[in-house]
């Protein structure tokens, strides 16, 4: 198995830095975050092991069981995933990143359940596609909010998230892509003090090289890491 994932892994970060040098950027810009919601403990310990030290979760279950279990690991969790609010206060102090700050009642509990010193990076995602199947944030309900979510002091927020439309192939994804890019411009010129939007996290196995080309700054990869290994995202 190791050998095939170092592989895989190998092959993920050539096509990041193919990509981060296509847009006139470097490779160290771009986060790589291994999605491993659908691989065993086993296997995520494996991918910790060739240094890929950004982990992501969508089911705070999984996420509580692993986070445990490698513990003494300190890997850098990161919730990509839909969090309901009566799961905020187990998951969030385990967490290094929040990705789906998804509604400001949801980013109300991540801040009540958050006590550590350092604020806790954030990001609102954005339902950009406008898919009724996703969560986030209308792109015009942003704006109206950002002075109610920058009153939260124990988060810090760092930029966007967002996901592709399910339909449209390559070229949507694209598009939506370049959306958010130009949202997170515009939120910029009006943001408080408290808020940054540095951070673009967009792009999974399928799309992450059009998402790096348009912007991203974090991608969420999953199937493209466990190929042949019986999971992945």
């Amino acid at each position: 198995m190791d050998t095939r994932l170092r592989e895989n892994l190998d092959r993920v970060r050539a096509a990041i830095a193919e990509a981060a040098a296509a847009s006139g950027r470097s490779t160290d810009d771009i986060c790589l975050i291994g999605v491993t919601k659908y691989v065993d403990l086993e296997t995520t310990q494996a991918l910790l092991d060739l240094a890929c030290h950004d982990l992501g979760e969508s089911r705070p279950q999984l996420l509580w069981n692993k986070a445990e279990a490698m513990q003494a690991q300190s890997p850098r969790w990161h919730m990509i995933g839909h969090l309901q609010r009566n799961k905020t206060k187990r998951t969030i102090p385990l967490l290094s990143v929040l990705h789906s700050g998804d509604s400001l009642r949801l980013l109300q509990a991540a801040n009540e359940d958050w006590d550590k010193p350092e604020p806790l990076a954030t990001l609102i995602e954005v339902n950009i596609s406008g898919d009724n199947a996703k969560h986030g944030f209308a792109p015009d309900e942003i704006e109206p909010a950002l002075r109610q979510i920058a009153a939260l002091s124990n988060l810090k927020i760092v930029g966007l998230m967002g996901m592709a439309s399910l339909e449209g192939g390559r070229d949507q994804a694209q598009q939506d892509f370049a959306a958010l890019r130009q949202l997170r411009d515009r939120l910029q010129a009006n943001c408080p003090d408290e808020i940054s939007l540095e951070q673009l996290s967009m792009g999974m196995s399928h799309d992450f090289d059009l998402a790096i080309r348009e912007g991203a700054t974090m991608v969420r990869v999953g199937s493209s890491l466990f190929e042949g290994l019986g999971g992945g995202h």
